[in-house]
């Protein structure tokens, strides 16, 4: 076995001082097995009582040494068939107490569950050292062709005149193109504290998840937002024409100051939810609410389809839940989660309502909202309706036309 654990050791250590209260021993030494070099199995001594005992010499130059004797028995610590280590007591005054003997089996097979938890630490860290090699190699591979995307992107922009129809859709390549260059670098995070100075309380809060770190955009404006969420919806937009289904979005944007990136990452996650479990002839949109100032910027993203089932409403924000209507669905169960998590980070909420309607009269009287509600900050229109610039209430049906 490699080099144990302070916290084995320590539990080690724990176990043999119970024993300072019987006189009659004299030592106490635990074992671990492994093979050395040469093949063959060793036993290296990973604690004793009191410090400083004797040990087991390498070679056990003393035949009788590994003997039971008058003075001295062995418990193996072994799990079926597998020799994981021996404890070894000696006594100086006869004869074995029952009551101690009972005791020193109780050590020994605490000791054993042990060293079974130990080895299968070691197993981990291994297991862990090879991911953190193959991640830390995707992520050199995975920037090669992106930074091959990005000079393709560019090199076309500079090929296009400012006012070319298909500008804006090179334009959302090279957005999606820096989103992926940010997965690709959390995913270097990922890898990099992945080590052994993670492990010893380096890990971060339970349950949190790492995310990509935020876009340096140099741009601290309330305007950021704005362009975030229009680019999600060209997006949505072109997804909706492949499908043959309705997509509406307002024609224009609330300025906010903000992280914009988190915001976009959960405004990203309803939206593909959307659009993976609405049937394709039903509608899907985004809407945000005007309110007062001080109620914060609600923004909201639904569907057409059929409402999710009242007890799934909350279920589905656990990580790893999923409800009904993602039957034979792929998926991981934690789009929901995510975005939950990076709205309460920015102070926020991220809620289901069914129908729509019950939330904003202009939505629609069927199917599914999910509203993120971000804290109070300057909202200003930027041009008409927050709903649509374009739709009548009849416009938010739960048919595509």
């Amino acid at each position: 076995m490699s080099e144990p654990s302070p916290e084995f050791r320590r539990l080690v250590s724990h176990q043999l001082r119970q024993f300072a209260d019987c006189s009659e021993l004299n030592h106490l030494i635990v074992y671990a097995a492994g093979r050395g070099e040469d093949g063959k199995l060793h036993l290296a001594t990973i604690g004793s009582w009191p410090d400083g005992t004797h040990q087991l010499p390498p070679a056990v130059e003393d035949g009788h040494l590994p003997m039971p004797g008058r003075d001295r028995r062995w418990w193996a610590l072994r799990r079926d068939t597998v020799l994981l280590g021996a404890l070894r007591a000696e006594i100086r005054a006869h004869p074995w107490r029952e009551t101690l003997l009972a005791r020193l089996q109780a050590c020994a097979d605490t000791l054993t569950e042990a060293l079974l938890l130990e080895h299968e630490r070691v197993r981990l860290e291994q297991d862990l050292d090879r991911q953190q090699d193959q991640i830390a190699a995707l992520v050199h591979q995975l920037r090669n062709p992106l930074a091959a995307l990005r000079t393709f992107a560019q090199l076309l922009l500079r090929r296009m005149d400012a006012g070319d129809r298909q500008r804006p859709l090179v334009e959302s390549l090279l957005s999606e193109q820096r989103q992926l260059g940010r997965y690709v670098d959390a995913i270097g995070v990922l890898g990099a504290t992945a080590g052994p100075e993670r492990r010893d309380g380096g890990m971060t809060e339970a349950g949190s998840p790492l995310l990509p770190p935020p876009a340096d955009s140099g741009d601290g404006s309330r305007d950021r937002l704005a362009g975030r969420l229009a680019g999600l919806c060209d997006r949505a937009a072109a997804r909706a024409a492949l499908q043959g289904r309705s997509w509406l979005a307002p024609d224009r944007w609330p300025r906010w100051e903000g992280d914009a990136d988190s915001v976009a990452e959960i405004v990203a996650n309803l939206i593909d939810n959307a659009f993976h479990y609405a049937p394709s002839d039903r509608a899907i949109g985004m809407a945000w609410i005007e309110g007062e100032p001080e109620d914060g910027l609600r923004l909201c993203v639904w569907d057409g389809g059929e409402a999710i089932a009242a007890g799934e409403r909350e279920r589905i924000f656990r990580p790893g839940e999923r409800g009904a209507r993602s039957a034979g669905r792929s998926g991981t169960g934690r789009g929901l989660a995510l975005a939950r998590d990076l709205a309460h980070g920015l102070g926020g909420t991220l809620t289901l309502h069914c129908p729509p309607r019950r939330l904003d009269p202009r939505l629609p009287e069927q199917g599914n909202v999910f509203c993120l509600k971000l804290p109070a900050a300057i909202q200003t229109p930027q041009a008409s309706s927050p709903i649509s610039s374009s739709a009548s209430d009849s416009d938010h049906s739960t048919q595509a036309p």
